[in-house]
């Protein structure tokens, strides 16, 4: 069997403000979609997940970091989507995002410090800004640009968030682990 070795490199400084991280939370509409929002004939919303974003999540699970929804919207497609990935945590309809973030840092009995925040416009502000650690889309509003530590080089829907729990997983020391145990599990 080959080793499988990381690819990845971030900035020592980046590293250091990721470490720590309990819980991430992010945005769906621009951060895991690409914010379009999708109407069927007969109205209902339709919404387009990337993949990689969803693998992403799944291995921040597995390396002890929570990652938490919380949304303005909610609907049907989201909802089977995260049940899907095994979220358990999440607030659908809230444009006051920050009191649903502190509830959830009192339930996990994490603080800010042990937060990490990604989202893409003006009601993600607030987390963003009390978060350890900020990230934003490539293709967020200027305000998210300007307050995140970090600017994926893809845009929300396409692999931004992936990027955002990689890096988590790197500053946790989970990331070659995760990677080996892959290699491992398709080596035949």
């Amino acid at each position: 069997m080959q080793t499988i070795h990381p690819a990845l490199s971030f900035t020592p400084e980046l590293l250091l403000k990721a470490q720590g991280v309990k819980v991430a939370f992010f945005d769906v509409d621009g951060v895991l979609t690409d914010g379009g929002l999708y109407f069927s004939e007969h109205g209902e919303t339709l919404k387009r997940f990337n993949t990689l974003d969803g693998h992403g999540l799944k291995l921040l699970k597995q390396a002890g970091i929570t990652p938490v929804i919380i949304t303005g919207r909610d609907s049907a497609p989201l909802r089977v989507r995260l049940k899907a990935l095994g979220i358990d945590h999440a607030k659908f309809g809230t444009e006051d995002k920050l009191p649903a973030a502190e509830d959830y840092l009192k339930i996990l009995g994490c603080s800010w410090h042990q937060a990490a925040a990604m989202g893409d416009d003006w009601p993600d502000l607030p987390m963003m800004q009390r978060a350890a650690l900020a990230c934003a889309p490539l293709n967020a509003h200027a305000q998210a640009l300007a307050l995140a530590h970090f600017v994926t080089t893809r845009q929300g829907g396409a692999g931004a968030a992936r990027e955002f729990c990689d890096l988590l997983l790197v500053a946790s020391g989970q990331y070659a682990q995760l990677l080996s145990r892959m290699g491992a599990n398709t080596a035949a």
